[in-house]
């Protein structure tokens, strides 16, 4: 890893200067806060966050900054290389199947992937590269396609960092990070973020990471390097009998050879053309994964025990255009394609024993291919603006199985329409009505899959596409500094049939129906003071009421999060950040339910001249709750062979601080 990182370090300062091209003026960096909406969004659950707002947002994960969307929380059950499981709007995300994300207009989610569909690994972002977090809840913008129906999220990175700089981090548990940016001309920068840590846990997680990143301006195109590679080791979810009855530690591990690595490397060229209205983006994506995990110890092998490894290795070529038109008589439009192969030379999953392969459950390569033409025109009609939208997606795949009975080929195609209505009642108070139908892909391999890798019997497909579709009302309000909205919003997924990349066959769960309420406050009553507040509530059900129940286990019921910065003195800030992640049943008939999780973060900054102090103190009232639970059957040595039903969950870590110096030049 060492050798191929360095190489590429040494790449980028090489030849990033050869896209550049000088300019005699300065460049400039507007680093803003929390954009008004008022006039501009066309539903009450869009917004964008800016740096100034997340700059000192305490975080344990790089993962957790797409917490500064409101009524998205992110926790863990595994390894911290192991992408983060998202919640919102009664989704339990698994790691991105109905929940959309992309950096500098390239999509990050990876269909037909080793682990789960959708996987979405956030793990290569630094937090301090990042300037601006847009997002939209629901399936009602055209331009949002494929996994986007819980919600998309789009992270920016800026051109013009602000300023050289180096800061060093040390912590607890052997935490040690180094984050540094250096401009090598006006249009030419490179940045790394390194970090190591132990961990909190019984089992040494030994966190290996590096990010690096490069950027050229050159002829108005911004053209973007970025490299990400990882190893760890994992402690999973744990049986809650085992910790109750003192034979395992609340912080240990049943199988301490869990854990993993993983790489992504990405090229991307962007061009945007103000006065053409015309915006283009090309990437290539080099993404591989090795994930070895346990989770139900000894049921399936009592002797060589039920450790499995995920395998991925593909390649990702794509590119997307968005052309904005003025048509006349007060209507505009905005027109989009897209294109995109995910060339998989191999997926694969396999019996382990302390990371050693004994068997092979199914190994495969495939071809996925997915293009879209979508369109949105918009007009003013007095007080009300109207958006009409209409998406065309057409998808599919070539299948090169192991198994030739779970070979083959399939393609969809989805035509989704979208409707945006937004009514200025007055210049502090706006209504919205939105309506549209979205989708996410199934694995490609549950789609043409015929027999079941484990147990050899005929196994059910699942439909390349599953569509939602949904609704809002919402409302904006803004006096002064005190901004507020409220959104009610319904979807109804026709099938969330998916493929259990654990198990390497597909599971049917039906159509589900979800209703929720969000409420965002934003209130600035100084400007040495500003607090933020959200909650959403959601109601989530199976729609054909199956007899085992109706709940949809780990929809999670709500979601409450709380910010605070104040600046007591000129030159130091104090964070807080509050998020409580509601209780959700477990299994269909809601007997067994997780119980809510309420966290507390800090962060303290104060400006020394050149330098600045950073104090981080995460998991403040030291909480014992649990970071995420399910409920399944597993088995420790001396258990019956049918195994034990029980609650299986991963702990919030530990109260933990670190402490960091940051120095300008």
């Amino acid at each position: 890893m060492a050798r191929s990182v360095s190489s590429l370090a040494l790449l980028l300062a090489i030849s990033l200067p050869a896209f550049a091209q000088a300019q005699e003026v300065e460049a400039i960096s507007v680093w803003g806060r929390r954009a008004n909406d008022l006039g501009r969004a066309t539903s009450a659950s869009e917004g964008r966050v800016s740096y100034a707002d997340f700059a000192v947002r305490p975080l344990l994960r790089p993962g957790e900054l797409i917490e500064a969307v409101p009524g998205l929380a992110a926790t863990q059950h595994s390894g911290a290389g192991k992408a983060n499981q998202y919640f919102l709007r009664g989704f339990n995300l698994d790691h991105g199947t109905d929940l959309a994300a992309s950096l500098d207009g390239v999509p990050l989610n990876l269909p037909s992937h080793g682990h789960g569909q959708g996987y979405l690994d956030l793990n290569l972002l630094t937090p301090e590269f990042v300037h601006d977090i847009g997002f939209k809840k629901g399936p009602y913008s055209a331009e949002n396609g494929d996994f986007a129906t819980a919600g998309a999220v789009a992270f920016e990175t800026a051109d013009h960092l602000h300023g050289d700089g180096l800061q060093a981090w040390a912590g607890e548990n052997d935490y040690y990070r180094a984050v540094g940016s250096k401009a090598l001309t006006d249009n030419v920068l490179v940045a790394a973020d390194l970090s190591t840590a132990r961990g909190a846990w019984t089992n040494p997680e030994d966190l290996r990471k590096i990010n690096l990143l490069g950027r050229a301006l050159a002829g108005g195109w911004s053209i973007t390097a970025l490299a990400y590679d990882a190893k760890w080791n994992a402690t999973d979810q744990i049986p809650r009998r085992a910790v109750e009855a003192g034979a395992l530690d609340r912080l240990g591990a049943v199988d301490a050879t869990d854990g993993g690595n993983t790489s992504r490397y990405m090229l991307s060229a962007r061009r945007r053309d103000l006065l053409r209205g015309l915006d283009a983006v090309v990437y290539v994506q080099r993404y591989t994964l090795d994930l070895y995990s346990n989770f139900t110890y000894f049921l399936d092998d009592p002797v060589n025990g039920d450790q499995f490894e995920q395998v991925d290795r593909r390649w990702v070529y794509g590119g997307s255009l968005v052309k904005r038109w003025s048509l006349g008589d007060g209507w505009s439009a905005r027109t989009g394609a897209s294109a995109r192969v995910d060339d998989i030379g191999k997926v694969g999953l396999y019996r382990t024993t302390a990371r050693a392969r004994r068997a092979t459950v199914r190994q495969d390569a495939l071809t996925e291919w997915s293009t879209a033409l979508w369109g949105e025109a918009s007009r003013r009609f007095g007080k009300l603006d109207a958006t009409f939208g209409l998406r065309a997606d057409a998808m599919g795949a070539d299948v090169d199985a192991g198994d030739r009975r779970n070979a083959g080929t399939v393609s969809d195609l989805q035509v989704s329409p979208k409707l945006a209505l937004a009514w200025r009642v007055s210049k502090t108070f706006e209504l919205y009505a939105d309506a549209g139908r979205g989708f996410h892909s199934n694995d490609a391999r549950g789609a043409v899959i015929t027999v079941d890798p484990v147990t050899g019997s005929a196994a059910e497909r699942a439909p390349l596409l599953s569509p939602t579709d949904g609704a809002e009302l919402g409302l904006r309000w803004k006096r002064d500094d005190l901004t507020l909205t409220a959104a009610a919003w319904a979807l109804r997924v026709d099938s969330e049939l998916v493929y259990v990349g654990d198990a390497g066959f597909t599971e049917a769960s039906g159509a589900t129906r979800r209703r929720g309420l969000e409420l965002l406050a934003d209130w600035r009553p100084t400007s040495r003071l500003s607090l933020t507040g959200s909650y959403a509530a959601t109601h989530a059900r199976f729609a054909d009421h199956p007899p085992e129940g109706d709940r949809i286990p780990n929809a999670v019921g709500s979601v409450l999060s709380a910010g605070a910065n104040w600046t007591p003195v000129k030159g130091s800030t104090l964070s807080l950040t509050y998020r409580r992640l509601g209780g959700a049943p477990l299994i269909e008939d809601n007997s067994v339910r997780s119980r809510p999780t309420s966290l507390v973060n800090a962060l303290f900054v104060q400006e020394l001249g050149r330098a600045i102090l950073m104090i981080e103190v995460l998991n403040l009232t030291d909480s014992q709750r649990d970071d995420i639970a399910y409920v399944y059957a597993s088995r420790l040595p001396g258990e019956p062979a049918e195994g034990v039903e029980d609650v299986h969950f991963h702990p919030v870590e530990p109260r933990t601080v670190r402490a960091g110096i940051k120095m300008n030049f």
